[in-house]
């Protein structure tokens, strides 16, 4: 089964949007960063899925995970 995904890119014409993953067309569109990612958290917590983050030049500066995560981090303690 394949994870879901929302994204928060750097949209071509200026602003910032929301996609879900594998997808071309864009849910939302913001003219600032910081809603979009406030936005897409807010839907990737509601669907139990990952948050990727990318930067203006598209690479991937964050991720959180919201479902349930297949490579959950080791407990340190």
């Amino acid at each position: 089964m394949a994870r879901k995904t929302q994204h928060v890119t750097s949209n071509p014409n200026g602003g910032w949007d929301i996609k879900k993953g594998g997808s071309e067309k864009a849910t939302k569109h913001y003219e600032t960063k910081q809603p979009a990612i406030e936005h897409a958290k807010k839907i990737a917590i509601n669907q139990k899925a990952e948050l990727v983050i990318h930067g203006k030049n598209g690479k991937i500066q964050n991720s959180n995970s919201y479902g349930n995560d297949p490579c959950p981090p080791l407990d340190k303690k």
